[in-house]
């Protein structure tokens, strides 16, 4: 039976073009090697029109960011009937929304850092919350705009008000979580798997560390004791489930064990379509898990549909 052809939808034009284009010239390269008939679609504002003409039999999202990533592109493959994959319209708007998708999570027994949403505006010469804390967009991906004021900072980043912050004006303003960077991928149903992320000569699991070779190094499985392993494949599940997150998925946490085994473990988001690159976190994590890279993507491809 012939293979499906699958239109790998890449580019667009949010921050994070490059990691998509990235992204989806490795996906296409593995789907062809898994012997579909593959498409490369730079995203452009005709997407409707382009997708009508091309009749693909699937359209593998490889979109990162606002448009792709929050419910638009997933809303436009509705309309023309055209099977994806990733999460649906709903969950991709709610995760891409960090302040909403905490209010779900929380609400289903996840445990999240204190926050408040403002504009970004109103940071004046007084901290908006006690310092260390962490100042996010609310709409973005990849650490864009992401700023950490440490406890001994006096007054809040200027950054944040200044004519150069081009994220938007509503901002996340969350308690810093001291600890270790974990992340977990959820693919259908099942959480395969842990990974502990250490950026190398970041502070923080930044846009270089995700996407720079070398920039971070990730630990699959992650060296932590089981219960906390498997109480994070926990969360991350219910995240997914809560949030409607269908096909693949990752969470984030952090887990500060500097005092005890079972210290602090917090959720701070999922993300919905994950990087596919080389350097990716979630091919790595399901290659520990037995899937090739060729494997989780035929997987993806296999599982696309509409109304997700």
């Amino acid at each position: 039976m012939a293979k499906k052809h699958v239109a790998v939808l890449m580019g667009g034009f949010s921050s994070e073009r490059p990691v998509s284009l990235s992204s989806g010239n490795s996906c296409a390269d593995a789907l062809e090697a898994e012997g579909y008939t593959v498409t490369r679609v730079d995203v452009t504002r005709d997407i409707a029109s382009v997708l009508r003409d091309l009749k693909p039999d699937v359209a593998f999202n490889a979109l990162h960011g606002p448009f792709g990533e929050d419910g638009t592109i997933q809303g436009i493959l509705e309309y023309l009937e055209i099977p994806y994959t990733h999460s649906g319209v709903l969950a991709s708007a709610l995760a891409m929304h960090k302040e909403q998708a905490k209010i779900v999570a929380k609400a289903a027994g996840i445990p999240v850092a204190e926050a408040k949403t403002m504009n970004r505006l109103d940071f004046t010469s007084k901290h908006p919350m006690k310092p260390p804390y962490v100042v996010k967009p609310v709409s973005e991906g990849s650490s864009f705009g992401v700023v950490i004021v440490k406890e001994d900072q006096s007054h809040p980043p200027q950054i944040i008000t200044s004519a150069e912050w081009k994220y938007g004006d509503s901002v996340m303003v969350e308690r810093y979580i001291y600890g270790r960077e974990l992340t977990c991928a959820v693919m259908g149903n099942v959480a395969i798997g842990v990974c502990e992320i250490i950026p190398v000569g970041h502070q923080f699991y930044d846009y270089d560390s995700k996407y720079v070779a070398g920039g971070s190094n990730h630990v699959v499985p992650a060296k932590i004791s089981l219960k906390i392993y498997q109480k994070i494949q926990t969360l991350a599940l219910k995240a997914h489930q809560a949030i409607g997150c269908k096909g693949i998925s990752r969470s984030d946490f952090r887990y500060d064990d500097r005092f005890s085994e079972d210290g602090e473990l917090i959720w701070l988001e999922v993300n919905t379509q994950p990087g596919m690159t080389p350097t990716s976190l979630v091919p790595d994590i399901a290659k520990a898990a037995g899937h090739t890279f060729g494997e989780l993507l035929s997987w993806m491809v296999e599982d696309a549909s509409c109304l997700r």
